[in-house]
């Protein structure tokens, strides 16, 4: 089985959006340079965030969302983001009404059975996890090994959290990541067990 990462960007104080779900410049990272990071050409970062961004998203096989952000996105119209086989999405309801069989998208109710079709997808290769309120579930759940941030020179005050809603302490190694980007600092924790 491949490693199981908890990633996103978030802001200086720990938020992922804002109160109104809105990331604001958390991913103005994203755009900011000029290499680009997908075959979109939408995507440009410095050759820093290149450098470490494109080997990452090489290896996921699998991400796991929630349906709150899987809605937000309108499922990305059935594409899953970034070139990755597959989206498990963690929700209590079916599939959107037209929603076609075929796209490789699974959803599951609870983060136990996300992790288990996610691993099942991805083989040896990273299941990757939302950060956000699942991404805190299954970092609760203690299935989670490397926690990966992309921090955004921003202080929201206030929205929603990187790691949810969790309430107890989970303490993570020393960072083995320390990148500057322009626009982000790329950071990467292992968890302590």
């Amino acid at each position: 089985m491949g490693k199981v990462v908890m990633n996103g960007s978030v802001s200086v104080d720990g938020f992922i959006a804002d109160e109104n779900d809105q990331p604001g410049p958390l991913f103005d990272w994203l755009t900011s340079g000029d290499i680009p990071l997908d075959p979109s050409g939408v995507l440009k970062v410095s050759q820093t965030s290149y450098d470490h961004t494109r080997p990452y998203w090489d290896q996921i096989g699998v991400t796991i969302v929630g349906r709150h952000v899987f809605d937000m996105t309108d499922g990305w119209d059935g594409e899953p983001p970034g070139g990755i086989d597959h989206v498990v999405v963690v929700t209590h309801r079916p599939a959107p009404e037209g929603w076609d069989p075929a796209a490789p998208f699974h959803f599951v109710d609870g983060v136990e059975a996300a992790m288990a079709k996610a691993q099942e997808l991805a083989g040896d290769r990273i299941v990757e996890v939302a950060a956000g309120d699942v991404g805190g579930q299954v970092l609760a759940a203690g299935l989670v090994d490397e926690v990966r941030m992309d921090v955004a020179p921003v202080v929201f005050g206030s929205g929603k959290r990187y790691f949810g809603s969790v309430h107890a302490q989970h303490l993570l190694a020393d960072p083995d990541v320390v990148i500057q980007g322009d626009r982000v600092l790329h950071l990467s924790y292992r968890v302590r067990r």
